[in-house]
């Protein structure tokens, strides 16, 4: 009956449906971009590598890290590689293709360290170092802006008007925390703190032999500092990637939730629109209702006859919201740069919260059909 009746009004059963789809489906989408963004962060800070560990100093005035800081680091156990840098933009030209980049000066170990890989050449030495050796890494991005299709391995680049050998490129590692990675000059650290102007070590990487001790190596590398600074504990910070995804995940779980809240708002008010709908209803089949109760029909089946129908209604509503949901997030993903990740417990949870709406918002309609007077409702015109 709760059928026939929606296939009788169809037009009015699908504006009724309207809200509830448009409510599943924007919680479904929403949720999906969400948790899309939150795996895409943590993919990033994955991408750095999951033992690493970074020394941070945010007021060099006060923390000066020195060569001696970093035997120290060195010395730690549990510490398998150290690599101080130091940074700076720079400018740099090949011929008439010119770039600004950012220049890091680095050491042999921070290939290592942060898990970088090479699509030509090779990488900095120990000697290249101490000699203050003209000589630099590309990234992916700068060697196509300096060299387009020509090889760069053995090609100079001016810095500063400085001619600088190029020894190697790196493999393109995208764009991390909202930094591109290959748009980079990697150079001697003794050779880049001339070219950048920049004299102090502002950031150490840190790798530790393994996962599993990363505590402690973590508590080891905040010892050596608070026993070379004890009094400058707020102008550097220690953290590894563990921190780091706690944090961004604390931070996307948020948006998350709050988008999910707003598409529910959807829900709600499809839920309201339900109940106008079944109380209209209940309106026109007043005549209809006092017959069923005439011949015998009880209060509980006039009650389930109209709570029935609209939950029949909440349910193709959220099936449909469910199938338009996902293709949304499907066209999203595919026709964007946006990365999608499917919840199957959202989704759920949203068809079954659009059922639980239209038992919520049929109770009212249904209750008030019930309680009809047959006289009075067969006298109804």
């Amino acid at each position: 009956m709760a059928i026939r009746s929606i296939k009788t009004n169809k037009v009015r059963a699908f504006l009724t449906m309207l809200g509830i789809i448009i409510g599943v489906a924007s919680v479904i989408v929403l949720v999906s971009i969400g948790q899309g963004s939150s795996q895409s962060v943590q993919d990033e800070i994955n991408s750095l590598g999951t033992n690493l560990i970074t020394v941070n100093v945010t007021d060099t005035d006060s923390v000066e890290l020195t060569d001696d800081t970093i035997e120290q680091f060195k010395e730690l156990s549990g510490i398998s590689e150290v690599a101080p840098v130091v940074t700076g933009r720079v400018y740099a030209k090949n011929g008439e293709a010119t770039a600004q980049v950012s220049m890091t000066g680095a050491t042999s170990s921070y290939l290592s360290v942060r898990d970088l890989e090479l699509s030509q050449g090779r990488f900095l030495t120990d000697m290249e170092t101490e000699l203050r050796s003209k000589v630099v890494v590309l990234g992916s991005d700068a060697a196509t802006t300096l060299f387009e299709n020509q090889k760069a391995v053995d090609q100079n680049v001016l810095i500063g008007g400085v001619s600088y050998r190029v020894i190697g490129v790196l493999k393109s590692v995208g764009t991390s925390m909202g930094s591109s990675g290959d748009d980079v000059i990697i150079a001697p650290i003794t050779t880049a703190e001339r070219a950048t102007g920049s004299t102090t070590i502002g950031t150490v990487y840190l790798k530790a032999e393994n996962e599993n001790i990363m505590d402690r190596a973590m508590y080891q590398v905040q010892g050596a500092m608070t026993t070379s600074f004890p009094e400058q504990s707020d102008n550097y910070s220690v953290s590894n990637q563990e921190d780091l995804m706690d944090t961004m995940s604390s931070v996307s779980d948020t948006f998350t939730l709050m988008l999910g809240g707003i598409a529910s708002i959807s829900l709600l008010v499809g839920g309201i629109g339900i109940m106008n709908i079944m109380l209209v209803s209940v309106s026109e089949r007043t005549k209809e209702i006092g017959i069923r109760k005439a011949i015998g029909a009880n209060r509980k089946s006039i009650l389930l006859q109209f709570l029935i129908e609209a939950m029949v209604l909440s349910c193709f509503g959220g099936l449909l919201g469910v199938g338009i949901g996902l293709g949304i997030a499907k066209l999203i993903s595919t026709f964007s740069s946006l990365t999608i990740n499917y919840s199957w417990s959202v989704t759920l949870f949203a068809f079954l919260f659009s059922i639980l709406i239209g038992i919520m918002f049929g109770v009212f309609p249904a209750n008030k059909a019930s309680k009809l007077n047959p006289i009075q409702a067969l006298r109804h015109e």
